[in-house]
């Protein structure tokens, strides 16, 4: 999808929520409102907000963020804003408020509004979106091979402790 943009990176996208606070996410799998505005799936605005132009036949996101538009059978594209990130000292002090978004605390930090691709800064990848980072079928894999290796240690253990018994019964 080409409104589809994956953080290549550190970063997160910053968006308005309804009671006019800001959240961060790095879910960026946008859609165009009735509006013509990019947001979220969830309908949140973007920080900056972009505006996509009526009769827009292509979007063109760039790595550093640049967001240009084809409008109808013109060959020159019109620039319409950039995508801007922000990143935090400490990321894994951001607390979770379901749906992908994220909220700065004391513990996070300060936001730190950058540009896609300066230094410490992620690029922004068009019509990809991030995917998790866990393998399902692999961590069930693990989990039954760490219960039998726990059944098997406790089953030692129990015929250790018999032994004992019987050994402390023949004395």
């Amino acid at each position: 999808n080409q409104t589809d943009v994956a953080i290549d990176g550190k970063g997160f996208f910053v968006v308005n929520l309804p009671d006019g606070n800001q959240a961060y996410t790095r879910d960026g799998a946008f859609q165009l409102s009735a509006e013509g505005q990019l947001v979220t799936l969830q309908g949140y605005e973007l920080d900056p907000g972009i505006v996509v132009p009526e009769n827009t036949v292509q979007l063109e996101v760039g790595e550093d963020g640049l967001v240009q538009a084809f409008v109808e059978n013109d060959p020159i594209p019109v620039e319409i804003g950039r995508l801007t990130l922000t990143t935090f000292v400490n990321d894994s002090g951001l607390r979770a408020l379901g749906d992908n978004l994220l909220q700065a605390t004391e513990a996070s930090g300060d936001p730190l509004p950058a540009n896609p691709g300066d230094p410490g800064v992620g690029i922004l990848r068009q019509g990809y979106l991030e995917s998790s980072n866990v393998n399902i079928i692999q961590q069930i894999t693990d989990l039954i091979s760490a219960q039998r290796a726990y059944e098997m240690n406790s089953k030692s253990l129990e015929t250790a402790d018999q032994m004992m018994t019987a050994a402390n019964q023949i004395k």
